[in-house]
Parts: structure tokens; sequence; C-alpha cells
């Protein structure tokens, strides 16, 4: 592909990314829907991110495909804590949704009644975040905590937030389009079951 293989590869991290909350939230429910399956369907993540972030990287380095990096203590402490960060952005999804879920229930609501924000906040708060923190820490070799203001002009501002509140209208107008769908068909068995047997 040449100069524009990146695209690709751009275009699969958000494929990755934007399934993971779908896949997480039903994979969970297969599994039963109680808190404890919720915590199986984080350790099916982490199998899958031990297979793929570490069991593949040992194999380029071990194969020798790649020469080992150099092993600086600050490289690899910034590095964990990006996987901690992924893994505590994992864990929260399944305590927001039981949180939700509760919380629904407590108010004589459906119990999907909060639970359909929680992928819209996640992603439409994402790139708010990711600039906010782009533009006040700037880290240099051998100096990680360099800190300065370097705030992107207004329009970058805007970009952002309009980015963020179309991913969450977009992700909220599908939770709800899908939240609505599964509180029809308990109508449509309720009405069917309640419906008069015809007698010969």
């Amino acid at each position: 592909m040449g100069r524009q293989e990146w695209l690709l590869y751009v275009g699969l991290a958000g494929l990755s990314w934007g399934t993971y909350v779908p896949l997480i939230f039903y994979g969970g429910n297969e599994l039963g829907g109680k808190p404890g399956s919720r915590f199986m369907a984080i350790l099916c993540v982490g199998l899958a991110y031990f297979l793929i972030a570490v069991v593949f990287p040992l194999y380029m380095f071990l194969t020798k495909q790649y020469d080992w990096p150099e092993m600086s203590a600050t490289g690899l402490t910034f590095s964990a804590l990006a996987g901690v960060a992924g893994a505590i952005g994992a864990l929260c999804v399944i305590f927001a949704t039981k949180s939700a879920v509760a919380s629904a229930r407590e108010q004589g609501l459906d119990p999907s009644h909060y639970k359909l924000y929680i992928a819209p906040l996640i992603f439409g708060l994402a790139p708010i975040i990711n600039t906010v923190v782009s533009s006040l820490w700037h880290p240099k070799p051998g100096q990680p905590f360099h800190f300065a203001v370097d705030l992107p002009g207004w329009k970058m501002w805007l970009g952002i937030i309009l980015v963020g509140a179309g991913a969450a209208l977009v992700l909220f107008s599908k939770e709800e389009a899908e939240s609505g769908k599964s509180s029809a068909k308990p109508a449509a068995v309720a009405a069917v079951s309640t419906k008069p047997e015809a007698r010969p």
C-alpha cells in the first residue's frame, strides 16, 4: 500500500476500540449478566491481551525478526502505565455498567436506562481529555515530567468538542434504538401470552 498503509492501521485501531464496549457488553450478558460474569468477560479480555500483547511481541523478539530495544526504566515504566490505563478503563466499564443498572432498578426504571449513556460519554470524553493532556504534558527524552501550557487555537478546541459531541450523540442514538427494541420484545411477548385461547 506504500505511503497510505498507515490509514489501514488507523482504521483497524478505530474499529478495535470502537467495537470494544459493545463486544464486552454482549459477552457479559451471554455469560449470565451477573457481576461475576462481567469479571469473567474482563478475564477473557486479559487472556486476549496476553496472547496478542505478550506472546506475539516475545515471538517477534525471540525469532530475531526485531532486535531487543534499549531497556530504560522510564520507557518500561510509562509503557506499563499505558497498559494500566487500558486495564483500568476496561474495569471501569464493568463497574459503570453494574452501577448504572443498579441505580436504574432502585428508581424503578428500565435496567438499561442509564447504561445507554456509558459508551457515548466514554468516547465523547476521550478526545477532549487526550487534547488537554497533550496540551499540558510535553515529555522529552530523559525528562518525563516536563509540563508547559501549549494550548491550541479556538478552532481546534471547537473541533475536538464537536467530535466528542458527535461521537456521544451517534452512540447515544444507537444505544437508545437498541434499548427500545429490547423493551418492545417483552411487551410483545406479554401481549401474546395474555391473549385468550381460542376454544373449539
